[in-house]
């Protein structure tokens, strides 16, 4: 069985209404920009599982910068989430900026079923993920409920992308060493923080760190996967598209190259997830 732990839906009216959406929020701004940018909904996304066989997937915001954007992808998640019990797992669009408006949005989608905040994008959120004061309040929330966070990471070298951004190994380190006993997700690879786990005071400090693999052939030959298992060991990387803009059987494909041993495919496609989603029920 495979557990994508990166994808992204979207209401149907925000991808019928883009040029609207495109002024009112700076990160959809970001991502949506480009006309060819593809938006799906929940229907899509169970079709695209089915054909390239994915059990589950963990359904993300997009780090929206406002709040009723934010409102209205949270409502559609629980929604597609309440349709399809077995096949998604949801996570909050959540914006610490948004201040006591942030907290309230939490409550209501932990009591609605969701599990996690995430995607966080924040450079065009507008907030210091390394600042201990911004990230306090929600942090402390996140650990009353259980919940996970998986945050946008971007690498400090290489091409130029949409989206990139700066969230880089540093700010992220400090984001990590502020919470140690948060469960987080650094997306695409953590920008390269894996490489810094061969620094034992990086290493201890990620005990709760997972790493996973969206838009990884984008940004990386098939030989990371061999070199992340020797930096990080098979337990702490999980398999994410960024469906819609990666499929999951092109990871897929990039994992089987890599020819790591069965065990680790396994620990990657499924039972890491498996078991941090477990964790935090």
């Amino acid at each position: 069985m495979i557990i994508d732990a990166h994808t992204h839906i979207l209401p149907p009216h925000v991808a019928r209404h883009r040029d609207q959406y495109l002024k009112r929020d700076s990160t959809f701004r970001e991502l949506y920009g480009n006309p060819k940018a593809r938006m799906i909904n929940a229907e899509d996304l169970i079709a695209n599982m089915d054909q390239d066989g994915v059990e589950k997937s963990i359904v993300l915001g997009i780090g929206s910068s406002d709040p009723i954007l934010g409102r209205e992808i949270n409502d559609y998640i629980i929604e597609s989430v309440n349709l399809y019990p077995n096949r998604l797992i949801g996570f909050a669009d959540i914006n610490p900026s948004w201040g006591a408006t942030a907290l309230q949005e939490i409550e209501r989608c932990a009591e609605a079923g969701l599990q996690g905040i995430g995607e966080l994008h924040p450079d065009t959120q507008g907030f210091d993920i390394g600042d201990l004061n911004t990230m306090a309040p929600m942090m402390d929330l996140v650990k009353d409920k259980n919940f996970i966070v998986t945050t946008h990471s971007s690498e400090p070298v290489g091409h130029f992308y949409q989206g990139k951004g700066k969230i880089n190994p540093e700010r992220l380190w400090r984001f990590i060493y502020n919470f140690p006993d948060a469960t987080i997700v650094c997306a695409h690879w953590g920008g390269g923080l894996p490489f810094y786990a061969l620094m034992p005071e990086v290493a201890r400090a990620m005990d709760n760190v997972y790493f996973d693999t969206a838009a990884s052939p984008l940004l990386y030959s098939s030989d990371i996967f061999n070199i992340g298992i020797s930096l990080l060991g098979k337990g702490k990387i999980l398999l994410g598209s960024d469906y819609p803009l990666v499929r999951p059987r092109v990871l897929i494909a990039e994992i089987e190259k890599s020819k790591i041993s069965h065990d680790s495919y396994s620990a990657i496609t499924f039972d890491n997830a498996s078991t941090m989603l477990t964790n935090q029920i």
